[in-house]
C-alpha cells in the first residue's frame, strides 16, 4: 500500500490542501493520505495556534468526504508539552504498517525548502520518499539547494513530474497544482467578516462559524 503523511498546522485545512492531496493521489497512486495535524509545532509560536482539538475537527470534517484522506492524532499535543518533530512521527508511524507499505512525505515547496533547520533531517531523508507540492515562480534548482550534500543526485526528468534519487529513498515533484489559498488569508478574512466560501471546505467553513474562530476576540495571532 503507498501511503503519505501529510503534516501540517492546518490552522484550518482548506480547499488548497485538499487539490494537492488529490493531485497526489492520481499521479502516485496512493491509497491513503494521513493528515497530522501538528499539536506542537517547533517552529511556531504555539500560543497563537488555535487549539488542537479545533484543528484536528476541522481536519476530520475535511476528510470525511473521501475514504482515502484519513485524519490522524499521531501529532496529538505531548502530555509534558514537547514539540512533535517529524522524524519521531514517521518512527512512529512506521511500526504501524506492514514490510510491504510505503510511506511518502507529502510537503509543500516552502517547507521543503526549510527542511535544513529540521531535527535530523538528512535521516528523514533517508527514511522515505518525499513528494514536494510546487507552485509557480519556484525552479528545480532551487528545491535541490534544499538538499544535503550526499553523493550528486542522480535527476531524470518525465515530462512531469521531476524525479531525484538519493540513495535508498526518492524524490518526486508534484507541478500543476496552483491554488493561491494560504491558511492565514483566511483567517485574516474571517476576522474582517468575510465569507470564505470556496476556500474552505463547506463543513469546515460551518465548524469555523458555529465555533467563532478567527474573530477579532481572539487576539495574539499575527500574519
Amino acid at each position: 500500500m503507498n501511503i503519505a503523511l501529510f503534516g501540517g498546522t492546518f490552522d484550518p485545512i482548506h480547499t488548497g490542501h485538499l487539490r494537492a492531496a488529490n493531485a497526489a493521489v492520481r499521479r502516485f497512486r496512493l491509497h491513503r493520505i494521513l493528515f497530522v495535524p501538528c499539536g506542537n509545532p517547533p517552529h511556531k509560536v504555539r500560543d497563537r495556534l488555535t487549539p488542537f482539538p479545533h484543528r484536528y475537527a476541522m481536519v476530520a470534517l475535511a476528510c470525511a468526504a473521501d475514504r482515502r484522506f484519513v485524519p490522524s492524532l499521531l501529532e496529538a499535543p505531548k502530555r509534558d508539552g514537547r514539540a512533535n518533530y517529524s522524524i519521531d512521527t514517521v518512527r512512529l508511524l512506521k511500526k504501524s504498517l506492514g514490510s510491504k507499505d510505503r510511506i511518502y512525505f507529502l510537503i509543500g515547496v516552502d517547507a521543503f525548502l526549510d527542511l535544513p533547520h529540521w531535527k535530523q533531517y538528512r535521516r528523514l531523508l533517508d527514511t522515505m520518499n518525499f513528494i514536494v507540492v510546487s507552485r509557480p515562480g519556484f525552479s528545480s534548482r532551487e528545491i535541490w539547494k534544499a538538499l544535503p550534500q550526499v553523493a550528486a543526485p542522480t535527476v531524470r526528468r518525465k515530462n512531469s513530474p521531476l524525479t531525484v534519487h538519493l540513495g535508498r529513498t526518492t524524490l518526486r515533484v508534484l507541478s500543476g497544482v496552483n491554488s493561491p489559498v494560504a491558511s492565514h488569508e483566511i483567517r485574516k478574512a474571517v476576522r474582517a467578516g468575510r465569507r470564505v466560501t470556496g476556500l474552505v471546505p463547506p463543513l469546515v467553513e460551518e465548524y469555523i462559524l458555529k465555533e467563532g474562530l478567527y474573530r477579532p476576540a481572539k487576539r495574539g495571532r499575527t500574519e
